[in-house]
């Protein structure tokens, strides 16, 4: 994982906005942006993961990313397949080598802690990056995507805290009619050209070979990171039991909040703000 080309806006790394293109572990490269905290020096970086068909640009995600600002430099980026990422999306499974990334720049930026922030997808793809590249997981190595089997938590790609917002804890959920347009997307050719050139995500055509590590088998690996679930009463995807299964499988603090959607476009300032000053305390 490494950063390949970067442009900055005055100054040093951790002090302005910086932009760089990472490259995987499977040589896929990532754009993300650097921004410092705007409260002065913050020896915490909070990397975000966005929901699928999300991107770094999406105002959703730059309204996260501005809250977070307030209280820690905030890294965001694309998913592979997503926004200006190179890459096709395998919803989930090898997107953990692009957090893996991700995390790793904020950390060769100077920040002695790094956490990380998932929605939906990136909520799903946080717990497995925070198990498998925790001290439990790197010693298992289960659910590693074939190219990450050695890597464990090595050159810095290790989360000090992970917080899953609407992810769900279970593959192949079909329970809800949002679901099951989204498998649709997914898992039909004229779905993945919807997904192409109406909301500018590129899928990958091949089904999971092997099926990755589920987030509620994740879940136990994670200790002893802190872990803190955030889940919406009024989530069109995932109903009540996600968060639940989730929070049962393994040490963890569960937030349920009243009247909220899903992910990034649901959670409001006052969340967002809640969210990062358990973040930077954990």
């Amino acid at each position: 994982m490494s950063s390949v080309a970067e442009g900055r806006i005055t100054g040093s790394p951790v002090t302005s906005v910086t932009v760089g293109v990472l490259r995987t572990e499977d040589d896929v490269l990532i754009e993300a942006v650097y921004e410092p905290c705007t409260s002065g020096e913050s020896d915490t970086a909070i990397v975000i993961a966005h929901g699928f068909t999300g991107s770094a640009g999406r105002p959703s995600v730059r309204r996260a990313a501005r809250v977070f600002a307030g209280h820690a430099a905030v890294v965001t980026f694309s998913f592979r397949g997503h926004g200006g990422s190179g890459g096709r999306s395998t919803v989930g499974d090898r997107e953990v080598l692009d957090l893996a990334a991700a995390v790793a720049w904020a950390r060769s930026l100077g920040h002695r802690r790094v956490v990380t922030a998932g929605f939906s997808m990136g909520g799903s793809v946080a717990l497995r990056h925070a198990a498998l590249y925790g001290a439990v997981g790197a010693a298992h190595a289960v659910g590693f995507p074939p190219h990450a089997q050695a890597h464990g938590g090595h050159n810095g790609a290790h989360t000090d805290a992970v917080a899953a917002v609407s992810a769900p804890a279970r593959w192949y959920y079909r329970g809800t009619p949002p679901m099951r347009r989204v498998h649709w997307v997914v898992t039909r050719p004229l779905g993945r050209l919807v997904g192409r050139y109406g909301f500018g995500t590129r899928i990958h055509h091949e089904e999971w070979d092997p099926v990755p590590l589920s987030p509620v088998e994740a879940v136990p690996l994670i200790a002893p990171t802190p872990l803190l679930i955030v889940h919406g009463h009024r989530d069109p995807y995932f109903p009540l039991d996600h968060p639940r299964m989730l929070a049962a499988a393994g040490p963890s603090e569960l937030w349920l909040e009243p009247g909220m959607g899903h992910a990034e476009n649901a959670a409001d300032d006052a969340l967002l703000d809640r969210l990062a000053r358990w973040l930077v305390r954990a």
